[in-house]
């Protein structure tokens, strides 16, 4: 029986993600890091941090509500947790702004691109933005003002908002103290004027500095006495209850318009807010003090994050560059299948395309050879070829099943819209298994070659998302191997009819053989080292807080196993613990492109096995969902995983980040020795940079 460790030995979840917030933010503060993407970093935490308080936050204050008893390894209370996590994200949130505020602004007004201050407006500027409000703004404002037959009005999740304080009486002789301007969405929040207007290049001026300076023509004949913006985050969870559910679809489709409107969560104000209008706010929501966050800017970061695209200085960006084809895919119009027939392909994204996923789909969808085509899509967002190419082989008359991932968070919207255009043209539609998000990459197309049905199958540790394949590490495996073939034909029968699971040849899957397959892999590292054998575990990854994988990692350690974690995000175990985990290291690597792969690597006495998956080393990863991981069982493409996917990062010294056993993390600097950035190397290796030059051409 597994040893139990105690609570202390395991860390939380909530101030991880905030620890991995910091590390973010650092690299907004980064000067080596080009200007534009510094305030895309910062803009990035700001999304993370929204998101962090929709569904972390809110689920926190919904088990508080219940009781609150300890829910994770840690052993800490919703409460508990709480009381902790405000106070480093004040930290982070004050931080971000002072170099919002401090740095980042002036450096950019230097190279040209300034935020235009109202205070500072000029005669010519003064009359564009009038002219602009008049046209632009005015017609699709709605004032509130608050009596008794209009009540704080309904406030959408993480709108933009103005309260505005007036004095004087309207029309019909109303007093009214108090009046709420709500933002339209449409509305962009920074505004590009023109530059023989501005005077600069690209001068921008904020939605909320327009307002305010024409917030008085909403109310005319009073007076304003002020105007202040704020923004209410919401729980965002969506909600839907699995027993009585008779169509998840429907119910979803039904349940999306109240994420707009869940329980307010957290409230941001103007730092110039008054104290009793702050209070008046705070109570309209049903909110504590510690929800409050002042902030000296824009109450909404996330919305800059337009300004770097609409700004052509490719000198203030991350060099361009063009992603590399493998060698047996470069010959253009490869046919995919002749190539398949004789080879694996491995791909490593973002330094190789995407494009010969998209080729696959493609060429599938035209050969009239191919009889069907099978696909899992978690996310592929609102405009996809991969998507397209599948609605193609449907009109075609080939058999197209499609397990679609309704509830993939804040993509349930695209997902639906896609799922009904399948159904439309004859495709089979499936949405997985209720209780059990479908979180495995597979595809699969069956082919008839010689008079038999052959299958080939391309499996991925990210989505079929053609944008996110530019910003995100990952690997694809392009594989004709029957055995791997019958296993992924397993678990689309798993998905799309009804059952007891098949056994699997070569994928661990969850939830039946993921959870003891790697505890299995794990524990026979630790039998080999108690045998006096060299062993070793490499595992990369999202996310590790699963308890009884980190309790066979710290048994595993105790036994002189050598243990490297590469974890980008939350990790919820001590390393470099005395008689605990001295054998474990953990680095997290923040860089230009978000890790994402998931690697697992067992020495195994030599046999070195190497496993890519779907999955991260969480609870909701092995139980609750289904997940697959495979191994890479062709020599050469192993090695391939082993030296770009781990020992690379391994010896970055520029992007990564060591923990120590409290969960704070320390940058890693070269010292006197080289300097090592996997990401530039893997880019340089497989990839190719475009000089400016090239880019503008």
């Amino acid at each position: 029986m597994a040893k139990k460790f105690p609570a202390q030995n395991f860390l939380n979840r909530e101030l991880g993600l905030l620890e991995f917030n910091r590390r973010v933010l650092a690299q907004a503060e980064d000067a080596t890091v080009p200007l534009l993407e510094r305030l895309r970093y910062l803009c990035i935490v700001s999304s993370n941090l929204d998101e962090f308080f929709e569904i972390r936050v809110a689920g926190l204050k919904e088990q508080a509500k219940l009781g609150g008893l300890a829910s994770g390894a840690d052993g800490l209370e919703a409460t508990q947790i709480l009381k902790r996590l405000y106070e480093p994200a004040h930290q982070i949130i004050a931080r971000q702004y002072q170099l919002f505020n401090e740095e980042l602004t002036p450096a950019l007004a230097e190279q040209g691109i300034k935020f235009l201050r109202r205070t500072k407006w000029n005669d010519a500027q003064k009359a564009w933005i009038k002219d602009f409000f008049m046209r632009e703004v005015m017609p699709v404002l709605t004032p509130i003002g608050l009596d008794p037959a209009h009540p704080f009005p309904r406030v959408l999740n993480k709108s933009l908002n103005f309260a505005v304080e007036l004095q004087g009486k309207d029309a019909f002789g109303r007093n009214s103290a108090k009046a709420i301007v709500q933002a339209p969405r449409v509305l962009p929040r920074a505004i590009l004027l023109p530059p023989e207007v501005s005077g600069c290049p690209y001068g921008f001026v904020f939605l909320s500095s327009i307002l305010h300076a024409h917030v008085g023509e909403l109310f005319a004949g009073m007076e304003v006495l002020g105007c202040y913006q704020f923004r209410v985050t919401r729980n965002s969870d969506l909600f839907v209850d699995e027993e009585e559910m008779k169509n998840l679809r429907i119910s979803l489709q039904g349940e999306l318009p109240q994420r707009h409107f869940g329980d307010a969560v957290r409230l941001e104000v103007a730092d110039n807010c008054t104290a009793e209008l702050a209070e008046f706010l705070l109570q309209q929501f049903e909110l504590g003090a510690e929800d409050l966050f002042r902030v000296h800017g824009p109450v909404n970061l996330v919305r800059l994050m337009r300004i770097p695209d609409q700004v052509e200085r490719d000198d203030l960006k991350f060099p361009q560059f063009i992603p590399g084809m493998p060698a047996l895919l470069q010959k253009k119009g490869a046919d995919m299948f002749k190539v398949l027939r004789k080879n694996e392909v491995l791909l490593h994204h973002p330094y190789q395309s995407f494009k010969p996923v998209i080729d696959f789909i493609q060429q599938a969808a035209a050969d009239p050879n191919v009889v069907a085509i099978k696909q899992t899509v978690y996310r592929t967002g609102a405009d996809s070829e991969l998507m397209e190419a599948l609605i193609a082989a449907a009109q075609r008359g080939k058999e197209v099943t499609v397990v679609v991932e309704l509830l993939a968070r804040f993509d349930e919207e695209a997902n639906i819209n896609w799922a009904s255009r399948l159904e439309e043209v004859g495709a089979h539609v499936v949405y997985g298994v209720v209780g059990h998000k479908t979180h495995a990459k597979m595809l699969m197309v069956v082919r008839r070659e010689d008079g038999k049905l052959r299958r080939y199958v391309h499996l991925g540790t990210g989505n079929y998302h053609p944008r996110t394949a530019r910003l995100y590490t990952d690997f694809g495996l392009f594989t004709s191997n029957e055995e791997v073939c019958t296993d992924v034909n397993g678990v689309f029968m798993q998905l799309t009819g009804l059952g007891k699971a098949s056994k699997l040849l070569h994928l661990w899957q969850s939830p039946f053989t993921l959870h003891p397959n790697m505890l299995t892999a794990i524990h026979n590292e630790t039998k080999l080292a108690k045998d006096g054998k060299r062993a070793h575990i490499i595992a990369k990854m999202n996310s590790l807080l699963e308890p009884e994988i980190i309790t066979a990692l710290y048994e595993a350690s105790q036994a002189g196993v050598k243990v490297d974690l590469i974890v980008r995000g939350v990790c919820g175990l001590r390393p470099g613990v005395a008689g605990l985990s001295e054998n474990i290291t953990v680095i997290s690597i923040i860089g230009r492109f978000l890790e994402h792969t998931r690697i697992f690597y067992f020495r195994n006495d030599l046999a070195h096995n190497v496993y890519l998956a779907s999955a991260d080393w969480m609870d909701r990863n092995f139980f609750r969902r289904i997940e697959v991981c495979f191994p890479v069982l062709d020599e050469k493409l192993k090695k391939r995983v082993l030296d770009e996917g781990l020992k690379s990062y391994l010896k970055d010294n520029t992007q990564a980040w060591e923990m120590d056993c409290n969960g704070f993390y320390h940058r890693k600097a070269p010292g006197r020795g080289t300097a090592t950035c996997a990401q530039t190397a893997l880019l340089q290796e497989l990839g190719q940079q475009i000089a400016p030059a090239e880019a503008a051409s």
